[in-house]
Formats: structure tokens, sequence, C-alpha cells
């Protein structure tokens, strides 16, 4: 009996033990697993966030234009000009100005007469309209000197936005290069992992020394640093891009991989012609000739008369009214008047002459500087065309180079497996082979640059 009612008690307590774990292990389960609204939360925001930029040749100047502190600089110059310009044209109309005075004088009393004879009333109302206009020679070289400002303004802002063209070219393909100069760099370094893999494996079969081992470790760890070096080299180029074109830090972009499309060069003819017409640094010489050739003769102009001329139209009258009565006597109170003045120079103890021999020394450096343009352009474009012209010639080359190391590696490698070659011929293919790959890259982004340079003469830039 005893033993009947241990067995129950024994069966009971397994069947609780049963509820309590069926129980406890759905709630236990439910709070160890992950909300999953969090997390749904954050992947919808992420790729938003997180959006991949595609960047062309074109995108990057576009937005290294908007961006750019240099060139918006020489921009406002150029608007600032524009209104210096504007404001000597104006200055040579006439202006209309209204005039609202009272002036009050004391009187003698008897016959409303005044203690100072220059005055009119005791009480004088004065409301008119005044067109004023003055005619010299120093004004219309103002402005012809404003004029001829505002044109090396916008010239200069022309040579800016052209060296703005080649900052970009150089550093959006300094990118593209380092992204193949990376892949080239991870090529090279699994080669060198393999290649002492296999050396360990001839060294097992007894076919090779163990200094082919070290030699070829030595090699790896060499291409593990430069590999390394080539990722570093690629988050530069990337950042200093990203703060040429973007207002904001943003690096989450990628660039359109166009480097080595091919580029027609132009003839030298086509850069002669389009450096003649549209270079922009000769452009600003010459119009900061023509500025101080009219200083010169706003200068001399002081020696001339000049005429200004007034009218007023309103009143001047004792009261502030259209109409007064006199004697009773109605009378109309507005009127007109005119006033021509002629002002002649006589003496100023040579102001002039200092003003005349300042202006001619100006004009004679703008003369030097404007001869130098013309010789910095001839020079420049037989230098510039060349170096794009050396460029293009060695970019076959450097081609061909890449290649020809790619299969020497290739055949070395395969020739050290039938043990035809020895460790530094497969070390020596190795290096061939990363240094080709680097020059090649270098020389397509040259080719670029010196095409962007030629921009700088003609105004075109040449593009795949």
């Amino acid at each position: 009996m005893k033993s009947i009612r241990t067995c129950a008690l024994a069966c009971t307590s397994i069947v609780i033990g049963l509820l309590l774990h069926a129980v406890t292990t759905p709630a236990q389960e439910a709070s160890n697993a992950p909300s999953n609204t969090p997390a749904k939360d954050s992947q919808q925001v992420t790729p938003a966030a997180m959006q991949l930029i595609h960047v062309t040749l074109q995108d990057a100047l576009a937005r290294a234009r908007k961006n750019s502190v240099q060139f918006q600089s020489a921009q406002t110059d150029a608007a600032i000009a524009r209104q210096d310009r504007f404001q000597a044209g104006a200055a040579l109309l006439p202006g209309v100005n209204y005039n609202s005075e009272f002036l009050y004088t004391q009187g003698n009393g008897a016959g409303n007469s005044v203690r100072y004879i220059a005055n009119n009333a005791v009480h004088e109302y004065i409301s008119q309209g005044n067109v004023h206009g003055t005619l010299d020679l120093a004004s219309i070289s103002s402005f012809r000197r404003a004029s001829s400002a505002a044109a090396a303004a916008r010239a200069r802002a022309e040579i800016a936005s052209r060296g703005l063209v080649v900052t970009v070219v150089q550093n959006f393909y300094a990118v593209a290069a380092a992204q193949q100069k990376l892949l080239a760099a991870q090529r090279t370094a699994d080669e060198g992992e393999r290649f002492l893999k296999l050396t360990q494996e001839l060294e097992h079969g007894g076919e090779v020394a163990h200094a082919d081992v070290i030699k070829a470790e030595l090699q790896m760890q060499e291409r593990r640093r430069q590999f390394q070096e080539a990722q570093l080299g690629l988050l530069n180029a990337r950042l200093n891009l990203a703060v040429l074109i973007f207002p904001d830090f943003n690096d989450n972009y990628e660039v359109a991989d166009d480097l080595h499309s091919p580029v027609p060069l132009p003839t030298l003819g086509e850069v002669q012609q389009q450096a003649a017409r549209e270079n922009p640094d000769v452009r600003a010489a010459l119009e900061t000739v023509r500025a101080a050739g009219a200083e010169v003769t706003g200068a001399r102009g002081g020696y001339l008369p000049s005429l200004s001329l007034d009218y007023w139209y309103g009143i001047d009258a004792p009261q502030f009214s259209t109409n007064s009565v006199v004697n009773g006597q109605k009378l109309s109170n507005l009127g007109s008047s005119a006033l021509a003045t002629l002002n002649i120079p006589i003496w100023n103890w040579g102001a002039t002459q200092s003003r005349i021999k300042q202006a001619e020394l100006r004009r004679s450096q703008a003369d030097r500087e404007l001869s130098l343009a013309h010789r910095k352009l001839l020079a420049e474009i037989k230098s510039i065309y060349s170096e794009a012209e050396t460029a293009l010639n060695e970019l076959g080359g450097l081609s061909r180079s890449a290649e020809l190391a790619e299969e020497s590696l290739r055949l070395t490698t395969l020739r050290y497996k039938n043990g035809e070659a020895t460790v530094l011929e497969v070390v020596d293919s190795q290096t061939t082979f990363a240094q080709t790959s680097s020059a090649y890259q270098d020389g397509a982004v040259r080719y670029r640059v010196a095409l962007a340079n030629l921009q700088t003469l003609t105004g075109v830039l040449t593009t795949p």
C-alpha cells in the first residue's frame, strides 16, 4: 500500500513537471526571439540612406562647378565687374531727384523782410524735382574702362572654369586608375600565395630547396604590402574626389570606368585655330590693355572742361501750396528753372599730370603682359600638344607591355613547375607584371590629363 502511494506521488510529480515545461518553453522562446519590426525598419532605412551614387565625368564636372570655392569666387568677381559696368553706364545718364525743404529766417518785422539778405522770406518752402546730368570725358572713359574690366573678369572666370576641368579630370581618373591598380595588386597578392604553396609542395617532394620557399614567402609578404598600399591609394583618391564634387562629406559613390576607352587626339591645326580664337588668357590680357588705355584717356580728360546741366520744377514760395494770393490776385507757385555750369580746370599743382603718368605706366605694364600671354600661348600649344601626343603613343606600348608581362608570368610559373626556371625568374616576372600594370594605369591617366590641359587652351574637352 505504501509502495502504491509512493508510485502515485512520483507519477503526479512527473506530470506537473511536464506541464510546467510545456508552459515555460514558448514564453522563453518568445522572450528570446529577436523583434522583427525594428529590424524591418532598419532594413528599410539603411538602403535609402546608403544609396550608391553613380558618377560620370560630366556629373563630376557639374557638381564641382557648384561646390568649388575658387570657381565660385571667379564667377562672383565677374558678376561684380558686370555691376560696376552697369553703374558706370548709369553715371552717364541724367538722374532725377526730389527735394523738399523748409527754411526759417529771423525777420525784421516790417514788410516781412529778413535779416539775411541771401534768404527770400521768413518762411520759405521748397519742393522741387531736379534733373541733373554731367558730361565730361572722364565719365565716358570710366565706362569704357569698366566695360573692359568686366570682359577681363569674364575671361578670368573662364580660366578658372578650365582649370577646374583639369583638376576634376585628374581626380576622377585617379580614382579609376586606383581601382584598376587595386585589382592588379589583389591578383599579384593571390599569385604570391599560390606560388608560396607551390614551392612548399615542391619542397615536400624534394624537388626544390628550402631557399625557394623563403624567397617565395618574402615575395608574398611584399605583395601583401603592395595590396594594402593600393587600398590606401584608392581610399585617398576617392576622398579627394568626394571633397571636390560633394557639398557634404559623402564617399558612397562609384565612378564610371571609361579610363581605357579610346579617345581621339585632335590635330595640331585644330588646336592652334581654337586656341587663337578661344584662349581666355590672351583675352584677359587684351581687355586689361584696353582698360588701361581707357584709364589714360580719362586721366587726360582732367585737362578738359566738364559741363553739368540742371533743371528744376516745383515750388519755392512762402506758403507750402501750389497757389498763393497776393493783393487779392491768385498766383501759381509752380515754376521751373534751368542751370548750365561749365567747369574749366586751370591749375591743380600737377595732380592731373601725375594721374596721366600713373595710367601710362599701367598701360605699359599691361602691354608687356599681353606680349607675354601671346608667347606663352604659342609655347603651351607645342608643349601641351606634344605631351598629349607622347602620352597617346606610349599608351599603346604600355598596354602591350602589360599583356606581355601577364603572359610571361604565366609561362614562367609553368616552367618553374616543370623545373625549367628558377625562383628568381618567377619573382622577377611577378615584379614586372606589377610594375607594367601600374605603369599602364598611370599612362592612361596621363593621357586624359593631357587632353584636359589641351582644353585650357581650346575650351573643348575631348571625351570618349
